[in-house]
């Protein structure tokens, strides 16, 4: 066992710190007041190699990997996990083409996010199926050379602003996970309407919105993989992306942690720092020790993912984990704030909310102990 970093991961690390305290920690808190979009953010990252993360080297890419993206994800959602999620959901979208597609596939569609700032989106919630992602009613229609797709997908993380979505449908409903099939939709074909942005409790600054889908004629030529496929490319892709949502929870908690300190080192009661109560000491070493833990479990799907080994069951364990730690370390880091940490004018409120939506995106806590108990319980 080798718990060291390599020089080129500590190298991504501290370019991924720099860029999250100087650039997205300072905006933070006007972005989550607003919910405006941080394009202008988003486009630094691109220019600093922070984004596009799965691209292979084969077309171009960086062939950063999986050890490397989850490092580089905590340190981008210790700055904002809103800010971050718009940039992981550009990899999200990308990943069915670079675990899926041919080689021709990942040229044409993979290359020009490498030569300009574009963003990508992944869907597969649509609004009467999100944990049962086998049940999507999203229909695509075979006609000589095209698919017509219609449906509607809902809470998709740059919905409004992609210029590729992976979407899943269904060529039959009664054929269940076997009818689903995954589709590269480019641009803004006709028939495709864009939602308002949604209002939402925490990760204000991502883009989040529905895509619906009216007759969209989309070539058989972006269909990823073959047809009754799509269900496997979903849950594969998710596979691979679960380490990085659960290395969001570690950035999120850490970060309500820091300031957790240093508040309870400054906070004046009974002529005395709080942070000499035992009570606050305890709630503290809990928070790192989770924080720890938490980031292991991650560090560990990461590994096995770049040994190309199967990684579902450490996976869930990660973002189970680390999503209810994260839950939990920002509601103490309110507490050890007080009155004051349920004010917007301090920052771990805004952390709190945040936390809670890393319990239900990308599969919920409850999804993860279902997944965790049938990989326990194959034969």
């Amino acid at each position: 066992m080798d718990f060291a970093l390599a020089p080129e991961e500590l190298a991504l690390r501290d370019a991924a710190s720099k860029f999250a305290r100087e650039i997205i920690r300072p905006k933070a808190a006007a972005f989550d007041a607003s919910g405006a979009f941080p394009e202008a953010i988003l486009r630094q990252a691109w220019e600093l190699g922070l984004t596009n993360l799965t691209i292979p080297d084969s077309v171009g890419g960086n062939g950063i990997g999986h050890l490397a993206q989850a490092i580089i994800a905590e340190e981008i959602s210790w700055g904002c996990s809103g800010i971050g999620s718009s940039m992981t959901a550009i990899d999200l979208g990308l990943l069915p083409i670079v675990l899926h597609g041919t080689q021709e596939q990942k040229e044409r569609l993979l290359k020009p996010f490498l030569k300009s700032f574009r963003l990508a989106c992944f869907g597969l919630t649509e609004p009467g199926a999100g944990s049962d992602a086998a049940g999507i009613k999203s229909s695509a229609v075979r006609e000589g050379d095209f698919y017509i797709l219609n449906g509607q997908k809902q809470w998709i993380t740059n919905g409004g602003v992609s210029e590729l979505a992976s979407v899943f449908a269904t060529t039959d409903a009664a054929k269940g996970r076997s009818g689903i099939i995954c589709l590269a939709i480019e641009g803004n074909p006709p028939g495709l309407t864009r939602g308002h942005h949604e209002d939402k409790m925490g990760q204000r600054a991502s883009n989040t919105t529905t895509l619906t889908f009216e007759n969209v004629r989309v070539p058989v030529a972006n269909r990823i993989g073959a047809e009754g496929e799509g269900f496997m490319v979903a849950m594969n892709t998710l596979d691979n992306s679960r380490p990085l949502t659960a290395m969001f929870a570690v950035g999120i908690a850490r970060a309500a942690m820091e300031h957790a300190i240093a508040y309870a080192k400054e906070r004046m009661q009974f002529d005395k720092p709080i942070a000499t109560f035992q009570a606050i000491q305890f709630l503290l070493a809990d928070m790192a020790t989770d924080i720890e833990a938490a980031r292991l479990l991650c560090l560990k799907a990461a590994w096995q993912l770049s040994r190309n080994e199967r990684s579902t069951q450490t996976s869930s364990h990660a973002k189970r984990f680390a999503a209810d730690m994260a839950m939990r370390v920002t509601t103490d880091a309110v507490q050890v704030f007080g009155g004051n940490g349920y004010s917007k004018d301090y920052p771990v409120e805004k952390l709190m909310r945040d936390a809670k939506l890393v319990q239900i995106y990308e599969g919920t806590s409850q999804i993860q102990r279902l997944v965790i108990a049938r990989e326990l319980l194959r034969p």
